[in-house]
């Protein structure tokens, strides 16, 4: 049973309902072919992934929403053992490394180069790279964000990531550089 909430979420770019602007240019981005890697920012609440979510259904269609919560573990250079939740779709996935704390580098080198090495699995695709969606990048370490700016390079006609975080003040800046910016804010009733 999902909460009402989730329910009455809109699930494409037309449905939403503020910052039209910006759904067509996601729109267009998708459709283009030449899809980006995107650093969305903004406030709490302010609707990130849900329009990151009507992209990814935007870019590869209804699959999208057939997600799985998988478990994964990593081991560190330490011998210590690292319960990771990962979101998935066969489409994309979204992960939230700082849930791991500093030993989000681990996470952020072994499971995107694991994911790049990898060819889309849907043939049929209308896209033949996978997303991975990184929430809460700006609390990402310095040495993660080195490691996912080396992913970006090596591995971007696999790979499309979107970052999502609250500000960009904590993202280094060749990230910053290798993405497209993209701010939301949070829009207000009129009183």
């Amino acid at each position: 049973m999902a909460l009402l909430v989730d329910r009455q979420r809109p699930r494409t770019l037309d449905a939403l309902t503020y910052h039209h602007e910006l759904s067509a240019r996601l729109k267009a981005l998708a459709q283009s072919g030449d899809f980006p890697h995107l650093l969305v920012y903004g406030p709490s609440g302010a609707g990130k992934k849900t329009r990151i979510v009507a992209t990814l259904k935007e870019l590869y269609g209804p699959g999208v929403e057939k997600i799985k919560i998988d478990a994964r573990v990593f081991q560190t250079s330490s011998n210590r053992k690292l319960e990771f939740n990962i979101v998935a779709s066969i489409y994309h996935l979204e992960i939230t490394p700082s849930d791991v704390g500093t030993y989000d580098r681990v996470v952020i080198q072994e499971l995107l180069k694991e994911i790049a090495q990898t060819q889309q699995v849907d043939l049929s695709a209308k896209q033949r790279f996978k997303v991975v969606v990184i929430n809460e990048a700006d609390h990402l370490t310095r040495d993660a964000q080195a490691a996912l700016r080396r992913t970006m390079e090596k591995y971007s006609p696999n790979l499309r990531l979107i970052l999502l975080a609250n500000s960009t003040a904590n993202i280094i800046a060749p990230i910053r550089s290798r993405t497209l910016l993209l701010q939301r804010r949070r829009k207000y009733a009129k009183c």
